[in-house]
């Protein structure tokens, strides 16, 4: 590991340590702490001054420019189902239907369904209220209800395809797909469940957890109730509900297997659509028709609830690009590379098999910490080991591929705008965010790669490896 590499680090360890301590024992404003600590981290680890400022508005606008319209009409779209009371009936189907014991069950499957075809942060803004809702029909800790849902979103945003960062695994390694997708459910769906309902229930069980049931909200649930108890007007029915959260989840979907499989590019029908498929064009969509098909159970004019949604989401906006910005300037570091060339080369001395599998692991968890991004982690780590594996005896790309994926699951730090989603959404604290999302999710990764270690050791006589 070269001096330059060894001085990154150096710098990482201590503009995260800035960001932390300022955040947690200082009360810092997280915007104001992530810009700052951006600035740190471009000072210290020797980037020239004049790109400091420009990384960090690049990295800003990148992030405005991937999630910036999800956000906004995810929130307009989550307002829509919670003023009109759909988002309670739904709640009131699923306790009826799954029981109140299995609600983090129920809540952990609907994440990593959701989260196939729709980006990990819409997925989240989309079904937060209903989380809330759950946690507090059915007296369940609300951490333990977010915890099962982000963590089931994540798996099968990081380890299933069609989304962005498993699909780019799966080219930059010319892996068979059929096989890559029927082992992703197999190891993402135990991992999604230990880290998501066994470790959820757990860690809801905690004194300071166990009897929040989404109490930060308790004006919003106050306000509806004082609504529901001085109207008999008809709410909209949980089925009513859920085909509203389907419509998006379904655009995406025909958008992304009927333009990939089906129709050439470059056509008047492809580029419909593709166009219909795009994720910030389906929430546009699902918001309109939300409203549209709610309008008579709202009691108050869209214009209002877009209006509320904006001042919710502003702090939103910004506190996701500042973590965008912090991810930016370590990216642009040595880190960027260095450390993937640096792990990289532990491969080509460890031989073939399960060390491989291991070595993938690490590289893109690395990675995932170092500069906050899943799919950055996914798409670097891949194209440093698809090379590696040609012509070699021994090895199961397919599972070195998984094990890239899983890498890119656990670690999330707040150079992660998926932190601050969670930490915004969920009005969790910072410590709450590592206590639910963070670890949460490594046990995903670490139980992922537990099972491809297994998996690795009979990988001659399995199918497909």
């Amino acid at each position: 590991m070269d001096g330059q590499l060894l001085w990154a680090l150096a710098a990482f360890v201590v503009s995260l340590g800035f960001v932390l301590l300022t955040i947690i024992k200082f009360k810092m404003q997280a915007f104001l702490s992530l810009i700052l600590g951006a600035l740190l981290m471009g000072i210290l680890s020797g980037l020239p001054f004049n790109l400091v400022a420009a990384e960090m508005a690049t990295g800003f606008g990148n992030t405005m420019g991937s999630v910036g319209i999800i956000i906004v009409f995810g929130v307009i779209f989550g307002h829509l189902l919670h003023e009109s009371g759909a988002a309670e009936q739904i709640a009131n189907m699923i306790l009826k239907a799954a029981g109140t014991k299995n609600a983090p069950l129920a809540m952990n499957l609907t994440g990593y369904v959701v989260s196939i075809p729709v980006f990990f942060d819409a997925a989240f803004v989309i079904l937060v209220n209903l989380a809330k809702m759950i946690s507090r029909k059915g007296k369940i800790p609300f951490i333990t209800v977010v915890t099962a849902l982000a963590t089931g979103l994540i798996v099968t945003h990081s380890m299933t395809i069609p989304t962005p960062g498993p699909l780019a695994v799966v080219a930059n390694m010319d892996l068979n797909i059929p096989a890559f997708l029927v082992y992703s459910l197999i190891v993402s769906f135990p991992a999604a469940l230990m880290g998501g309902v066994v470790y959820g229930k757990w860690i809801g069980k905690k004194p300071q957890y166990k009897d929040d049931f989404a109490n930060a909200f308790e004006d919003e649930f106050e306000e509806l109730e004082k609504n529901a108890k001085s109207d008999n007007s008809p709410k909209p029915s949980g089925g009513l509900g859920v085909a509203l959260i389907l419509l998006p989840i379904v655009m995406i979907l025909a958008g992304t297997v009927i333009g990939t499989n089906f129709l050439e590019p470059g056509t008047t029908a492809h580029s419909v659509v593709m166009f219909i498929g795009d994720r910030n064009v389906a929430l546009i969509v699902a918001s309109i028709v939300g409203y549209l098909a709610l309008r008579k159970y709202l009691k108050k004019s869209f214009a209002d609830i877009i209006v509320g949604a904006a001042s919710a989401s502003g702090i939103i906006l910004i506190i996701t690009g500042a973590g965008g910005a912090f991810g930016r300037i370590i990216n642009q570091s040595a880190i960027g590379t260095g450390l993937s060339d640096t792990l990289a080369g532990m491969a080509d001395a460890t031989g073939v098999g399960v060390i491989l599998i291991i070595v993938g692991f690490v590289i893109s968890q690395a990675l995932r910490c170092a500069q906050g991004s899943t799919t950055v982690a996914l798409i670097t780590t891949s194209a440093i080991m698809g090379p590696m594996l040609v012509g070699m005896d021994g090895v199961s790309p397919v599972l070195v591929g998984l094990a890239i994926c899983a890498g890119g699951v656990g670690l999330s730090l707040p150079n992660d705008s998926g932190f601050w989603v969670i930490n915004r959404l969920s009005k969790f604290s910072v410590g709450d965010t590592f206590r639910s999302w963070t670890a949460g999710g490594t046990i995903v990764g670490l139980t992922s790669l537990i099972i491809l270690i297994i998996l690795g050791l009979f990988a001659n006589v399995l199918p497909g490896l």
